[in-house]
């Protein structure tokens, strides 16, 4: 795969799943993508959850995209960064797949929205692709 297969591949599988550290143990969870495009991939999360912490105190992650039922993996690694501003905060949660996050905003989850609301971008990472056929194959990485 190039880097816009890769970046189709992503858009087209949205669940992932993150990889985080916390100390010297690692944490995965899943997450859910919000776009993934040549300005990066982009997700979010909420300061009162215990990834957000990770991520402030080490940037440095992995996201796992599987496509189960063709047995492909791309796993990307690289640094995240915060994107601020309001504008992005807004245009995230007014996306039609985002409506779980207008309610959880309307519930009052969030103490204060535009600083408990964090979005991140992964740009620059590298990326590995896996199936079975090349499971035991070097490892060719891919510049995103």
């Amino acid at each position: 795969m190039n880097k816009q297969e890769i970046l189709a591949f992503i858009s087209k599988n949205p669940g992932f799943h993150l990889a985080t550290v916390e100390g010297d143990q690692p944490r995965c969870r899943g997450m859910f993508l919000y776009r993934a495009d040549e300005n990066g991939i982009v997700f979010h999360t909420g300061t009162m959850k215990d990834v957000y912490a990770q991520i402030a105190k080490n940037p440095k992650a992995e996201l796992c995209f599987n496509d189960y039922q063709n047995g492909v993996q791309v796993r990307v690694a690289g640094k995240l960064t915060e994107l601020t501003g309001n504008a992005i905060k807004d245009e995230v949660s007014a996306h039609p797949t985002r409506e779980f996050v207008r309610k959880w905003r309307a519930a009052g989850l969030f103490k204060d929205f535009y600083n408990d609301f964090k979005v991140y971008c992964l740009k620059g990472g590298k990326a590995v692709v896996w199936t079975m056929a090349t499971n035991f194959a070097p490892k060719e990485y891919i510049a995103l």
